[in-house]
């Protein structure tokens, strides 16, 4: 797998924001009513997502590293204003629905924590595709549990009549609570899967804890966990070869 298909699988499926990592939570569960909102909030966040990714690693040589945050949420925002600004004029329905959610992306985790952990020392391409394969991620996410919570509590899928009539809807579902109990259904199920595929053999250690801690043999180069100790006073890299404090310093530098 090349490395921009390996940063797109990586977030969608080995490190999904919403159902692996457990980040974003607040959009997650309060704007995810309907599958369409989901939808709209995920594509929002992945267009920030990925355009932020590609500035700052764009940048990265340009930005001081003392003041590398304060230029990732400037980067951010300016993205994020153009967003909102277009969903206004474009989408004004979309944007009253997602209300002040559109604008709390500046201060989105996932979006400041690829900026930080990946962006920031990679190339722009496969930062680029870091930033899409998140951003697909938490948009299949909160699609997923949006469209459970329609179903359930409005009997409707994007709008439209899906269940007989007679059918009976369970109002919970469409209020905040009710995305707790599908987020833990769903990430429930994620598990199942897990451990019914590990019984036959598979390898899922890297689903759900995000990381296999084999550093020497990771191909993940923007893991923020991609030093070890090897028990001999330096540090290695990814590729094994063995580091020492003055050549990490250099890297810094």
């Amino acid at each position: 797998m090349n490395r921009a298909g390996e940063r797109l699988y990586n977030g969608i499926v080995k490190e999904n924001p919403t159902f692996v990592l457990m980040l974003g939570m607040c959009p997650t569960l309060a704007v995810t009513a309907y599958a369409v909102n989901g939808l709209g909030m995920g594509l929002a966040t992945t267009v920030v997502l990925a355009l932020s990714n590609l500035i700052i690693s764009l940048l990265r040589g340009v930005i001081p590293n003392r003041i590398r945050i304060p230029a990732f949420i400037v980067i951010i925002a300016s993205f994020v204003t153009v967003i909102q600004l277009l969903l206004q004029a474009y989408l004004p329905s979309l944007n009253k629905a997602l209300g002040v959610y559109i604008p709390l992306i500046v201060v989105n985790c996932i979006i400041l924590g690829r900026a930080e952990s990946y962006a920031y020392g990679n190339p722009p391409v496969p930062s680029l595709f870091d930033g899409l394969g998140m951003g697909l991620g938490f948009t299949a996410a909160l699609t997923c549990i949006g469209a459970v919570r329609e179903i359930l509590a409005q009997g409707s899928l994007f709008g439209y009549d899906i269940m007989p009539e007679g059918y009976i809807t369970i109002n919970i579902f469409g209020v905040a609570p009710g995305a707790f109990f599908v987020l833990a259904a769903l990430t429930a199920l994620q598990n199942y899967v897990r451990i019914v595929g590990k019984r036959k053999g598979r390898e899922y250690r890297k689903l759900q804890s995000g990381c296999s801690e084999d550093c020497m043999n990771c191909s993940d180069t923007g893991c923020a966990r991609r030093f070890y100790d090897n028990g001999s006073g330096q540090t290695a890299g990814s590729d094994g070869t063995a580091l020492s404090v003055t050549d990490l310093d250099e890297e810094d530098r």
